[in-house]
């Protein structure tokens, strides 16, 4: 995922595309000289590092630390495992590592990691993603809802086991 905030050009669980690694730098080389801003890589969960080192080094960036001006980190709890959402606050965007998904047939799904230990903390978490002025779903696995994404998180939410 890529964001050009107010203050540097940010990049969440980046994968570069295999088979596409010039086209894909051609462009993102381009972006990141036209803005001159630092690049910064976030991720939603340790498992999604995928390329970021590889662009950290390529662009000097950091990896992790505060988000951009207009981006929140809401943490994800109720297992050890580190797992965060950052809402992109100008686009009313959400982007996610597992804990939403959308399945082959755009249906939007609420994940559980295997390692929750304390649900009532998980259920904490959704709430405070669901007091989020969302428009826009951002899946790590799945394709992005773009359209009444709140609504159908409610709906995901409601229907899950």
């Amino acid at each position: 995922m890529y964001h050009e905030a107010g203050d540097a050009t940010m990049l969440v669980d980046p994968l570069v595309p295999a088979g596409e690694e010039d086209v894909f730098f051609r462009h993102l080389d381009a972006d990141i000289e036209r803005r001159g801003l630092p690049v910064v890589i976030l991720l939603t969960a340790d498992w999604h590092r995928r390329s970021a080192d590889e662009l950290a080094a390529r662009y000097d960036a950091r990896i992790g630390g505060e988000p951009p001006t207009g981006v929140e980190e809401i943490a994800v709890e109720g297992a050890d495992e580190r797992q965060v959402a950052y809402f992109i606050r100008p686009h009313a965007a959400l982007v996610v590592a597992e804990i939403f998904w959308v399945d082959v047939d755009g249906e939007l799904h609420v994940g559980r990691s295997p390692a929750l230990e304390r649900p009532d903390e998980l259920e904490a978490s959704l709430d405070r993603l669901m007091a989020l002025p969302v428009e826009r779903l951002l899946v790590s696995h799945g394709e992005p809802v773009l359209e009444d994404a709140k609504a159908r998180m409610a709906e995901a939410l409601a229907r899950r086991e």
